[in-house]
């Protein structure tokens, strides 16, 4: 049984999901995205990585990127000793979930002492 994953390329909300298909064993780990991902170097992302796909061990683990391409970042992740990530991985059981990296904040130390909410 195969299937497919699919991100759009053009979402209406911003920073996106996107796919994720190659992760390397280093420290730091470099992720290749499908498409641009469009994100900004200090931006915190968690990666999902189903068992399928080799690499579980970096599943919901979240870090700090730095861009290196228009689909490339490395991540404060050591991924030296981890499983090969391998789409799919046969030596894996198939789950229909995709390997994702998925935005969740930013460095930003603009807020790095704010004590008081002003906003209305």
């Amino acid at each position: 049984m195969s299937y497919t994953c699919y991100a759009d390329p053009n979402p209406d909300y911003f920073p996106a999901m996107r796919l994720i298909s190659a992760i390397t064993n280093a420290n730091p780990a470099a992720i290749t995205t499908t498409f641009a991902h469009g994100y900004g170097t200090g931006m915190i992302v968690r990666i999902i990585v189903p068992e399928a796909d080799g690499m579980f061990q970096i599943s919901g683990m979240t870090g700090t990127i730095t861009v290196t391409g228009a689909t490339t970042f490395t991540i404060d992740i050591d991924t030296t000793h981890f499983d090969v990530f391998s789409i799919p991985n046969p030596s894996r059981p198939h789950v229909d979930i995709c390997a994702m990296v998925i935005p969740v904040g930013e460095v930003n130390e603009t807020l790095l002492y704010a004590a008081k909410n002003l906003a209305p």
